[in-house]
C-alpha cells in the first residue's frame, strides 16, 4: 500500500484532514499555495485562516452547531481543540481570536513529524491517494481540472465579509455591553457591544443602504449572481423590505437600552474579534458596498460616528461541486476510490461543517491506505446527517447546507417543546457516535485525555 498521501489545501478542512491522517501514521504531503499565490479573501499565509466571521457558532450541544462541535471534539478534531484553546467571550457562541487560532493550527501542523508542507500551487489533480480541500476559492487552474473530471459545470454563490472596528473608537454610551437576555453576562455586563437605533435613525440607515453604490461584479460573475441565504450582504437584506433588517441582524430582542430601560427599535451588535479585545466585528453586516460608502453609512450607526475601520466588508465568489452527483457518503469520488473531497468545496456551509468534512475524509483516506473499508457515519449523528444530505440531495436543486436539526432523522416519539426535542436529538446522536466509535475501534479524545493523565 502507498506510504504517503497528498492533501491539497490547508484551510480548516485540509488542516483537519492532514492532522487525522498524520495521527494515524500516514505520511502527508500538504500543499498550500499561499503566500506565493493568494485569494480575494485571505490576508495571511497561516493555515486555517478565518476569512469571514470569527464565530464557530453555538456552544451548547442542544443547538445544531454545538452538537456538531461536540461530535468533532470526541473524534479528536484539531480545529475544535484550537478553537477551545483560543476562545473569546461571546455569550452562547464559540468565538475565537482569529490570529491566535490560525497560529495554533499552523504550529500544530508544522511540528507534526508525519506532515511535509509544500508552499506551492497544485494545478492538476494528483495521482495516487489524494484529498482535495481547496475550499470555495479554489484556484482557476485546479478548478478547471475538477470541472473536467466532473464532466459538468459548477454551481456557485457569493459570500461577503463584515467590517471590523477598533474598540477605542466605539462611543459608550450610547453603546452598551449586554448579551441577549443577559446570557453569560459577567462583570463586563455582556459579551456583545450594542448600538441602538430609534425608528427615525433606522429608516434613514435602511434608505442609505438601499442607495449605496456597490462594487461591481466581474462580467462572468454577474451573469450567475447567486447569494447564499445564510450570508446575505446587508444591503441585499435592506432591499427585501422596510423591516427586513429589524427582524434580521438588527433585531433588538432580549436587549434593553440602559439609558431608557426599554428595548430599542433596532440594534447593531458588535462581537469581539481578537484575543486582546481591541477589535470588534459588526455581526451580520457582510457587505459589498464600495469602501468609501461603507465608512459613511456605517458611521450613521449611533456610537460609531468616529469608528476606526481596520477591515472593510467585501464580497467574493464561493464555488462548490455538485456533490450528490459526484461523491459517496464516505466523501470518495464516485468512480475513483483513492480521491476524496472535503470542506466548503463539497457544499458543507461554514467553518465547522468544513472541519467535519476534513475529519471524515482524512480518517477514511487513512483507512483506505491501510487496507480497510472507509466508513459511513450514522445518520442520527449531526455529521452523518450532514454528509447524507450532501451526497443524497437532489442534484439539480443542490445548495450548500449547514448543520441543522431539520436534516436529522425524526425521533421515534414526538416531543412538542423545541428545546427538549433538540436535547433528545443531541442525546441520541452522541450515544450513537460513541457506539459507532467503539464498533470501529476509534478512540475518543476523552479516552485519550484520560489515558494521558
Amino acid at each position: 500500500m502507498p506510504s504517503s498521501v497528498t492533501v491539497v489545501g490547508a484551510g480548516l478542512a485540509g488542516s483537519e484532514a492532514a492532522w487525522q491522517l498524520a495521527n494515524r501514521g500516514v505520511t502527508v504531503h500538504l500543499y498550500e499555495m499561499r503566500p506565493h499565490k493568494t485569494t480575494e479573501a485571505h490576508q495571511t499565509d497561516q493555515f486555517a485562516e478565518l476569512v469571514c466571521s470569527n464565530s464557530l457558532g453555538a456552544r451548547s450541544a442542544d443547538r445544531a452547531m454545538g452538537l456538531l462541535k461536540e461530535e468533532l471534539r470526541r473524534l479528536g478534531s484539531l480545529i475544535i481543540a484550537a478553537a477551545d484553546a483560543n476562545a473569546l467571550p461571546a455569550g452562547g457562541a464559540l468565538a475565537v481570536g482569529r490570529e491566535a487560532f490560525s497560529a495554533y493550527v499552523t504550529r500544530a501542523i508544522s511540528q507534526h513529524p508525519n506532515i511535509i508542507i509544500h508552499r506551492e500551487e497544485v494545478t492538476d489533480i494528483p495521482s495516487g491517494p489524494t484529498l482535495i480541500a481547496t475550499g470555495p476559492l479554489t484556484s482557476a487552474a485546479l478548478a478547471e481540472r475538477i470541472r473536467e473530471l466532473a464532466g459538468q459545470e459548477y454551481l456557485s454563490f457569493y459570500d461577503a465579509l463584515a467590517p471590523i472596528v477598533t474598540l477605542e473608537s466605539i462611543k459608550m454610551p450610547p453603546c452598551w455591553r449586554q448579551s441577549r437576555y443577559d446570557r453569560d453576562s459577567g462583570e463586563s455586563g455582556g459579551d456583545y457591544i450594542n448600538c441602538p437605533m430609534n425608528e427615525e435613525e433606522y429608516r434613514a440607515f435602511v434608505q442609505a443602504l438601499r442607495e449605496a453604490e456597490r462594487i461591481p461584479l466581474r462580467e462572468f460573475e454577474a451573469k450567475d449572481e447567486k447569494f447564499f441565504e445564510a450570508c446575505l450582504p446587508v444591503e441585499v437584506i435592506a432591499r427585501r423590505g422596510d423591516d427586513a433588517l429589524a427582524f434580521g441582524p438588527m433585531r433588538p430582542v432580549g436587549l434593553r437600552d440602559p439609558r431608557t430601560g426599554k428595548r430599542p427599535f433596532a440594534v447593531v451588535q458588535l462581537r469581539q474579534d481578537n484575543l486582546a479585545g481591541t477589535l470588534y466585528n459588526l455581526v451580520g453586516f457582510q457587505t459589498n458596498i464600495r469602501w468609501p460608502e461603507q465608512k459613511r453609512i456605517f458611521r450613521m450607526i449611533p456610537g460609531l460616528e468616529q469608528a476606526e475601520f481596520v477591515r472593510l466588508g467585501q464580497m467574493h465568489r464561493n464555488t462548490f461541486i455538485n456533490s450528490p452527483a459526484l461523491l459517496r457518503p464516505t466523501l470518495q469520488w464516485r468512480n475513483r476510490d483513492d480521491l476524496f473531497f472535503a470542506g466548503q468545496l463539497i457544499g458543507t456551509e461554514g467553518y465547522v461543517g468544513s472541519t467535519a468534512g476534513g475529519l471524515l475524509a482524512g480518517m477514511n483516506l487513512a483507512r483506505l491506505v491501510a487496507g480497510q473499508e472507509p466508513l459511513v457515519m450514522p445518520r442520527v449523528t449531526m455529521m452523518g446527517a450532514l454528509f447524507h444530505y450532501v451526497t443524497h440531495a437532489e442534484p439539480k436543486d443542490f445548495q450548500p447546507m449547514k448543520a441543522n436539526f431539520g436534516i436529522m432523522p425524526p425521533l421515534q416519539s414526538r416531543v412538542r417543546r423545541k428545546r427538549e426535542r433538540y436535547q433528545k436529538y443531541a442525546e441520541r446522536a452522541l450515544a450513537a457516535l460513541e457506539s459507532w466509535m467503539a464498533e470501529h475501534h476509534l478512540q475518543s479524545s476523552q479516552t485519550s485525555r484520560n489515558q494521558k493523565s
